[in-house]
């Protein structure tokens, strides 16, 4: 009866990727971005059902039948007929936004996991300035407050900005491979950089020096906070799908989740590249702090505007 009934609630489903596989297989006309991206979500709910088949009905006519339409249009899904060009503005178009919203929850985690350890780490350092030198790095621990306001210009060799995040890129990377660890690796680095961040924040608060602190820390850090929030909430998914890997076998949904996690890695690269610009040819300048809290408030406006579009063109994709 399980299986009858599996069997009725997805064959509409199969039969639709079939009918886009063929129609695709013959290459002419060049297929929509919206078609081509209902067929990527045929073909991975696919391959899904037919791990589930393998699992529990290895011998069934239906686990054979699936075996083949899953290669089929794995075949037609990876081959040359687009161009890489394509793919790549499909990606950035609405396929990044949907895995944002797919991991959303497990991304907010992150957020709060590292705003847990920033209110750790500032209420520490301002109920005891000396906690300092056991938070964060040993350079760091006789930083000077006064130096922001007494030269603006300097402040990238007395507080530098990618120092003060860990090197983001590699914390990115880590909070990402450390979901292999269960998650608990991914928890670790996220709530550790929260500390160190607000450790920081606090001796500039104590000194009144706060205002101008983020000043030189916003501008480059809201884009490449939200990356981390991204690659720490693909380490806590695939943490959370090793421990729950419901349905289907742990190592089918840990290696699903892994390509997965990957592409909203790769999704952060461009972040990283424009925070990376910011912080080279704007954080360390001598314009305004008002100027440089603009920025921030801009970089902020433009990443809302690219998720707003990106959901709305889903949308679209849906009601065509």
């Amino acid at each position: 009866m399980e299986l009858t009934s599996f069997i009725k609630r997805h064959k509409p489903l199969w039969s639709e990727l079939e009918r886009l596989t063929d129609a695709l297989s013959r290459r002419d006309p060049r297929p929509s971005a919206e078609t081509v991206e209902r067929f990527t979500a045929l073909h991975k709910q696919a391959s899904a059902h037919l791990s589930y088949m393998n699992s529990n009905y290895p011998g069934h006519d239906v686990t054979f039948h699936l075996n083949k339409l899953v290669s089929r249009s794995h075949n037609v899904l990876y081959r040359d007929s687009w161009s890489s060009t394509e793919t790549f503005i499909r990606f950035f178009q609405t396929g990044f936004v949907s895995l944002l919203r797919e991991r959303s929850r497990f991304i907010v985690i992150a957020g709060l996991l590292m705003l847990a350890g920033f209110v750790s780490g500032f209420a520490v350092v301002m109920n005891d300035p000396q906690h300092l030198t056991a938070i964060v790095p040993a350079e760091f621990a006789d930083i000077d407050p006064s130096k922001i306001t007494e030269d603006r210009g300097d402040l990238h060799s007395s507080v530098d900005s990618a120092a003060i995040m860990t090197n983001n890129i590699r914390v990115a990377v880590l909070c990402f491979v450390s979901g292999i660890t269960l998650g608990i690796g991914t928890v670790y680095l996220l709530a550790y950089n929260g500390v160190l961040i607000g450790a920081l924040a606090a001796v500039f608060y104590r000194a009144g020096e706060s205002y101008a602190f983020w000043a030189y820390i916003l501008p480059h850090g809201v884009i490449e906070l939200a990356a981390i929030f991204i690659a720490g909430g693909a380490g806590l998914y695939m943490g959370y799908v090793m421990m729950v890997p419901g349905p289907f076998s742990r190592k089918y949904r840990f290696f699903v989740s892994v390509r997965e996690s990957v592409l909203l890695l790769l999704g952060t690269v461009p972040l990283f590249v424009i925070a990376g610009t910011i912080e080279g040819y704007i954080t360390p300048t001598t314009i305004s702090l008002e100027a440089k809290y603009g920025v921030a408030a801009l970089t902020l406006a433009l990443l809302a505007l690219y998720c707003l579009y990106g959901i709305q063109r889903l949308r679209l994709q849906r009601v065509s």
